[in-house]
């Protein structure tokens, strides 16, 4: 059904673009083989306003005029539905080469990668200080594994609510979220999503590989006020646990949990393959924690090691 309707509406587009003077609803009706299956006038008129209203969200310009008849016809004219010629320097075009690079291991490469083409094609220049040249020895990229990625990337875009399954680290089984998504951000080589959970009537922070099954969106507009991106962003740096309001000791098994070792205030070897480390304690350190299983063991403070515990017990009866 929506390939019918996307199909419609690109028909109905061809048609107003690629006409001189104004098309009356008949005209149109007899043009397109969606409005000629319409089952009566007030189906067509539905639908045909329903296409023109959607037409006109997209940013397509239709003119309301009278044709040569003196019926009320629609026209979408070119100049008026062409943009500006894109005038970028070298630094800017730079950037957007950057830009599209990051994107190589999601599936925007492609779309990035095309845009990037069309553009140098309408004279983008290239960079004098080519980034071609360096990328052997450092590229950039965003590590997107997660099928929930696209789909929620897409609904923060253009606002909708969305459903999914979510796993917390504590519990045995997932739960269904009703969100309505603001932003992705990506902490730590992990990506997390944060947005209004509309059954607990609060903000709060996904991360996506705990997202199971498939992503559904639904209808209807957001219900909280969508907060600035600074706002977000600290959101989720403090959820994913880098804002940090005290300190924790732990022991590590020697040789492993680097990304713990490497954020160590102190590390003091113990012997017997353990060491200690005394590591900054924020929001979201006790689902981290979980993460290296039997390598870690909580000392203090108290509430944590009881926060692992209580994980690892919920990861146990699975």
């Amino acid at each position: 059904m929506a390939i019918a309707k996307a199909e419609r509406l690109m028909n109905l587009a061809l048609c107003l673009l690629g006409t001189r003077r104004p098309l009356s609803k008949r005209e149109l009706r007899g043009s397109i083989e969606a409005y000629l299956e319409a089952g009566s006038d007030d189906s067509f008129n539905r639908m045909f306003e329903r296409d023109k209203d959607d037409l006109r969200e997209l940013g397509l310009v239709i003119a309301t005029v009278e044709n040569l008849e003196g019926e009320t016809g629609y026209l979408a004219r070119r100049d008026s539905n062409r943009l500006p010629a894109i005038t970028l320097d070298a630094e800017e075009a730079a950037a957007l080469g950057l830009a599209a690079k990051v994107w190589q291991q999601a599936r925007l490469a492609g779309a990035a990668s095309g845009a990037l083409q069309k553009l140098r094609a309408a004279g983008m220049p290239e960079a004098e200080d080519s980034y071609e040249a360096h990328h052997s020895a450092l590229e950039p990229r965003i590590p997107v594994h997660e099928a929930a990625f696209e789909p929620l990337m897409l609904a923060c875009r253009d606002r909708r609510p969305v459903v999914f399954d979510y796993r917390k680290a504590n519990a045995a089984r997932p739960g269904q979220r009703h969100v309505e998504p603001w932003t992705l951000e990506c902490w730590r080589g992990h990506w997390y999503l944060a947005g209004w959970d509309r059954d607990r009537g609060a903000e709060r922070v996904f991360r996506l590989s705990r997202i199971t099954g498939r992503v559904r969106s639904r209808a209807g507009s957001f219900t909280a006020p969508v907060p600035d991106v600074v706002t977000v962003r600290e959101t989720v740096e403090t959820w994913a646990g880098e804002t940090a309001t005290r300190s924790a000791r732990i022991r590590l098994r020697t040789g492993c949990g680097y990304p713990l070792r490497s954020r160590a205030q102190s590390i003091r070897e113990l012997g017997e393959g353990w060491d200690e480390l005394e590591i900054p304690y924020g929001h979201g350190l006790d689902a981290w924690l979980v993460e290296f299983g039997p390598d870690v063991v909580v000392l203090e403070p108290a509430d944590l090691r009881a926060d692992v515990v209580e994980r690892l017990r919920a990861v146990a009866k699975g």
